[in-house]
């Protein structure tokens, strides 16, 4: 089972649907909650309720939805969401201990402050922080090399600050944009990103839906 966070923008569940349709048609059940970022607590209560209603469903059907034998899941999350999601894997405290079974982000950022941190940082300074008794977690990062939004040395920092703690971490480095990262294009029009069967979009959707599945397949030794 994976646990998918949107990015910045507000209610954007529909944004993820071409790539959570990918996810699911490779045998992994895929929950997409709606949040908001620009509320006083920068949307870590509507985060927090997804988290509680997908392990609510881990613990109803661990064995149908894959989850370890913690009743952890892959938690993923695109640009703003997947740093949130980072942050929550190096704060367990933040989600009383609870902790994923692996990491994807997806286009993120790892630099700047998340309401997900118990001292405030970003991920980067959490990591740079963690101590032995926090145990690494796998990270799947894929960023595309196009990507004008969110600075692709940014996802290498991170894995390359990840393998000097220890921590398991692959990259991906597909050839598209911040958008196409998730199997969509921007719509200046309507200010959203929108579904597109551009080329480079489709394979990076693709190969981000392959990582996120190949991440939950390590829960019960299946592959995608």
């Amino acid at each position: 089972m994976a646990l998918l966070w949107h990015g910045i923008g507000v209610d954007e569940r529909d944004v993820l649907e071409p790539l959570a349709t990918e996810v699911a048609g490779l045998g992994v059940a895929v929950v997409v909650p709606d949040w908001e970022s620009e509320v006083p607590d920068g949307g870590r209560a509507r985060l927090l309720a997804s988290l509680e209603f997908a392990r609510g469903l881990a613990r109803q059907r661990p064995s149908e939805l894959a989850t370890d034998h913690n009743g952890g899941f892959v938690l993923a999350g695109w640009s703003r969401g997947g740093r949130m999601a980072a942050s929550l894997a190096l704060n367990p405290g933040t989600a009383g201990g609870w902790r994923p079974s692996a990491v994807v982000c997806l286009a993120s950022g790892f630099r700047r402050a998340t309401v997900m941190s118990a001292a405030g940082n970003g991920p980067m300074a959490d990591l740079a922080a963690a101590g032995a008794d926090v145990r690494p977690v796998p990270f799947h990062l894929v960023h595309g090399t196009r990507d004008t939004q969110v600075d692709i040395e940014q996802s290498r920092d991170f894995a390359a600050a990840a393998v000097g703690h220890g921590w398991p971490v692959q990259l991906a480095e597909p050839a598209t944009d911040h958008a196409g990262i998730v199997m969509t294009e921007y719509d200046p029009a309507r200010r959203r990103c929108r579904p597109t069967t551009e080329s480079q979009a489709v394979a990076a959707g693709r190969l981000s839906a392959k990582t996120i599945a190949e991440a939950a397949a390590t829960l019960n030794g299946t592959a995608p």
